[in-house]
């Protein structure tokens, strides 16, 4: 498997966090340098982890905003 790059952009803020440190995050993350999406997901303290997520481009997190 190929190795994934991500830089993230602009920590957005923190949904939850368990109580090993873990934190459910928004992010604007680039992966393999595209374009920066909007980015939910669980990460370990200091980013070194992370677990699986949904990524959004602007226009899907203002729909999703909506119908929240």
């Amino acid at each position: 498997m190929a190795d994934i790059k991500y830089e993230i952009v602009e920590e957005i803020g923190i949904l939850s966090e368990t109580a090993k440190g873990w934190r459910k995050e928004l992010n604007k993350i680039s992966w393999n340098g595209a374009a920066p999406k909007y980015d939910i997901r669980d990460w370990a303290p200091d980013h070194e982890k992370m677990g699986k997520g949904i990524t959004l481009t602007k226009e899907e997190a203002e729909k999703l905003k909506d119908l929240l």
